[in-house]
């Protein structure tokens, strides 16, 4: 029997009001669907058009599951959040998606891997340390890549240990020592799955990574892979979200190996960065999809319309104040440039302030205007 529609009588909180929050707000206003965020920041990007925006720590207990209790369905646009307060909502009968128990394991970097090392799911060999004392013990299987268990985002959180003399900057705390991988491409798939069980799983897209602020430069979409590949790709992201048993929308990120492997960097449980394009290129962006899933509609078609590049905006190095978008109004001229500015008051370096769609005929016709927009595009400040 089919729901009945109950609009602005439905409401969806959100933990977390940021960009992802934002864009999120954009898709579900065409289904009159109340979304109430809870933020720590009173300046945050979803302030003026979320319905109401609550001020409060998103780890706080108290804080958290009285903002859960008058809503049809809570979901978060940041995995740092007080999972204890989700857990007694989800106790209470409340429908908390992604779910406590999902949102536990990919928090924490090392239960992460430990769940695909469980599941048999391809990932770079890796170890488990509590301190920087105990990276000692693996000194013979250097190089690696080490990533703290809890609290990174962007970037942060994660350094390259080559050899011994990079131990002076390894951090003090419990983390993953993943060892390096010698790979062709970066790869994300974007995944969603509802409460019936139903998956839809988008194309393939290629990640290059800014070397110095280790954050996405440009995304290419379709990526430039096999058929094969293509398809084994999307059928690891369903198996994972499946293994999780997981509700809403999951970004896996995988390394294409020079010898066509495909291993599991990370997983996302939200809306994510390598999904932005989805917005201009697909029929369903991958926020309406979120909005989709977690209030379990039937999911949208993930079809690609047409090829794009995204770009990310982020603060220029050195500038820290009141932001400039600098060449921003020579790039919309440029066909096929779609800009999304977050509505982040102030810049600093390195720090997402937004990101533009390029898209065209072709991909190419796509990458050639992507590097011309990179150019013209400066986040600055007064």
């Amino acid at each position: 029997m089919e729901k009945i529609w109950y609009g602005k009588h439905f409401q969806l909180g959100v933990l977390g009001g940021g960009q992802l929050g934002r864009m999120l707000i954009q898709e579900t206003i065409n289904f009159d669907v109340q979304v109430h965020c809870l933020d720590p920041d009173a300046e945050a990007p979803c302030k003026d058009i979320a319905h109401s925006l609550t001020i409060g720590s998103l780890n706080d207990f108290e804080m958290v599951y009285n903002f859960g209790q008058n809503k049809d369905v809570i979901t978060v646009e940041i995995e740092n959040v007080s999972i204890e307060a989700l857990e007694k909502l989800e106790g209470e009968g409340k429908k908390v998606f992604p779910q406590p128990a999902v949102l536990k394991i990919i928090r924490d970097k090392g239960l992460q891997k430990q769940f695909y090392a469980d599941h048999n799911i391809p990932t770079p060999a890796f170890y488990l340390v509590n301190n920087k004392e105990e990276i000692n013990n693996y000194i013979a299987e250097f190089p690696f890549m080490q990533k703290m268990r809890t609290g990174g985002y962007d970037g942060k959180g994660v350094t390259p240990l080559r050899n011994e003399k990079d131990l002076e900057n390894a951090f003090e705390v419990p983390s993953v020592l993943e060892k390096f991988v010698d790979f062709e491409k970066e790869l994300s798939v974007i995944v969603a799955r509802n409460e019936n069980g139903e998956t839809k799983v988008y194309p393939t897209v290629e990640c290059e990574f800014s070397p110095e602020a280790n954050l996405v430069e440009f995304l290419f979409s379709p990526a430039d892979v096999t058929p094969a590949i293509e398809k084994a790709a999307e059928e690891l992201a369903i198996s994972i979200i499946d293994k999780l048993g997981m509700v809403g929308i999951l970004a896996v990120e995988l390394f294409l190996t020079k010898d066509g492997q495909l291993l599991v960097n990370e997983i996302a449980p939200r809306p994510h960065n390598s999904g932005h394009h989805t917005i201009e290129c697909n029929v369903t962006s991958q926020f309406e999809q979120h909005m989709r899933s977690v209030l379990n509609l039937p999911l949208g078609d993930t079809r690609i319309i047409q090829p794009g590049v995204m770009i990310n905006l982020l603060g220029e190095k050195g500038y820290q104040g009141s932001v400039i978008y600098q060449g921003l109004e020579t790039a919309i001229a440029i066909p096929g440039v779609k800009p999304h500015i977050y509505g982040k008051a102030e810049t600093k370096s390195f720090r997402k302030m937004g990101h533009i769609t390029i898209v065209a005929p072709t991909l190419e016709e796509a990458k050639t205007n992507g590097r011309k927009v990179k150019e013209l595009v400066k986040v600055i400040s007064l």
